[in-house]
């Protein structure tokens, strides 16, 4: 769950493939991570292989007899326990990666896993979360801060909070790794033909998704798989060397679709790690120097009130200040 309190230092990171994909690469691990837009067959089969299903929601509490799936006091994977905000997406890529048999890590990772090999979830999360690399890596692409309004007497105002949790195969049955919940939740077996333990990942996640009001947007959906970059690349310098130019033609299009999409993740996390305010401060200092500041506040203070202004016969509550 993320929110202002009790983060020790970590900071909120975007729902966006690009953030996960190079926190991903920071730690070594040969996966990406995708948008997930659909739970239909055709939709998970092109992303495969795929190891875990990352779910963002808003997080409301509520009672555990409401909860789907049965506590795993016993679950002998790896289960990391969150103990300060912020931390959670971070916590949920490690509950997915600790879980993936022989996969390949950079060192850190490696030695941060074996150390909490054995611990409880609570003692497992408290060393994460008191990792100094880890934590380095989680905010380096979260934007920065320059602005505090701490000291202002500003009225606090309470914001939607919102959490991830993982899916995953375990052993033959589906698990869920909420690092809020006391242990592992077991949403049962699976059949290992057909589509696996997606089929029954779907189930659960439709399940969960329709207890959300019609046409509500408050969550969102990540796979973890297997970076294709790599096998694309293998398979098309072997067709083009065999001169099977035709059969190639389709792979050339694949890879310049995923290239094309490293390069916008790139882009997009070099906005993230920018500090605009310099720049924003600029534009008001020639806004003011042009005598078109005033005519600029006011025109922004309309557009602000026709956005609450649809906001409210929505239904929805918008901050006005």
């Amino acid at each position: 769950m993320s929110g202002d309190d009790d983060s020790n230092g970590w900071q909120l990171t975007e729902s966006d493939p690009g953030v996960f994909s190079e926190l991903l690469k920071t730690l070594g691990v040969p996966l990406i991570v995708d948008d997930l837009y659909s739970l239909d067959s055709e939709s998970l089969a092109s992303l495969q292989p795929l190891h875990a299903l990352i779910f963002l929601f808003k997080w409301v509490s509520t009672s555990s007899d409401s909860m789907s799936g049965n506590y795993d006091p016993e679950f002998p994977g790896f289960f990391a326990h969150q103990v300060v905000n912020n931390a959670c997406a971070t916590l949920a890529v490690l509950n997915a990666l600790g879980n993936i048999p022989a996969l390949k890590s950079g060192s850190q990772l490696t030695q941060l896993l074996e150390f909490t090999n054995g611990m409880d979830p609570q003692t497992r999360g408290l060393v994460i979360t008191s990792s100094d690399w880890l934590r380095e890596a989680h905010n380096s692409l979260s934007p920065p801060s320059a602005i505090s309004l701490d000291g202002l007497g500003l009225p606090k105002q309470t914001e939607d909070a919102y959490h991830f949790v993982v899916y995953l195969p375990f052993m033959g049955s589906l698990y869920e790794l909420d690092g809020l919940k006391p242990h592992a939740v077991r949403h049962g077996s699976y059949n290992e033909t057909g589509e696996g333990w997606l089929s029954r990942a779907r189930e659960v996640i439709e399940n969960r998704i329709a207890t959300y009001p019609p046409g509500a947007l408050d969550f969102s959906l990540l796979a973890l798989r297997e970076d294709p970059l790599p096998l694309i690349q293998a398979e098309l310098a072997e067709l083009q060397a065999a001169g099977k130019q035709a059969e190639a033609a389709g792979l050339v299009v694949k890879l310049e679709s995923e290239t094309s999409k490293r390069n916008r993740w790139n882009f997009e996390n070099s906005l993230r790690r920018h500090n605009h305010v310099g720049l924003v401060h600029s534009l008001l200092v020639a806004l003011a120097k042009a005598g078109k500041l005033e005519s600029a506040k006011e025109r922004a203070k309309g557009i602000m009130k026709e956005r609450v202004s649809k906001a409210k016969s929505k239904g929805e509550v918008m901050d006005e200040s």
